[in-house]
């Protein structure tokens, strides 16, 4: 198969290769029940040494910067309490946290939930953290620009690998929120 984006030398339909997903990736792929069938997700096998936006574009392919969304972890504080959500925001641009974030949670605070806890949380490595499997409690907010891509390239919950889809996929995950300018571009 051919990927949707890109030229992969590896393109599976992800419902195919559950076992190359981390747990809660393959989980939520064997379970999606959006409008978007299962099957138009797209795992594609990458070198894990290079996994992060940086050097994944520099060596798969510079337009894939217009056609890729990181997914990062935060915690919101306010009053003593801490929420964890996760952003996911164009690769072109950087999470809005002290300002979109800060203000859609109603959080006095907001910053990068510290790797560890992101990564024993999401059951993800960190690098290869996707909105598709994380925890069912967490709001996943949607940069409302990643929706509107024809296809956006994330990661596949590993270091190996990523995911492809069409972007309304993002707006349909379970307690995602669509919202402007997330991303400062």
């Amino acid at each position: 198969m051919r990927a949707p984006l890109g030229s992969f030398d590896n393109a599976v339909p992800a419902p195919d290769c559950l076992a190359e997903l981390a747990p809660p990736v393959a989980e939520a792929v064997r379970g999606w029940a959006g409008d978007v069938p299962a099957d138009q997700i797209v795992y594609v096998d990458t070198d894990p040494a290079i996994a992060d936006t940086g050097a994944f574009v520099a060596h798969y392919g510079p337009e894939l910067l217009d056609t890729s969304a990181n997914c990062v972890v935060v915690a919101a504080k306010r009053g003593g309490e801490v929420t964890l959500a996760a952003c996911l925001v164009p690769s072109a641009g950087r999470v809005d946290v002290n300002g979109a974030v800060r203000r859609h949670l109603g959080a006095r605070k907001v910053s990068f939930a510290p790797m560890e806890t992101a990564v024993e949380l999401t059951g993800m490595e960190y690098g290869g953290i996707t909105p598709l499997g994380l925890p069912a409690d967490w709001p996943l907010l949607v940069d409302a620009a990643v929706a509107d891509m024809p296809y956006v390239l994330v990661g596949s919950g590993r270091r190996r690998g990523k995911l492809i889809a069409p972007g309304k996929l993002f707006g349909q995950i379970p307690g995602a929120e669509l919202i402007e300018g997330l991303a400062l571009l």
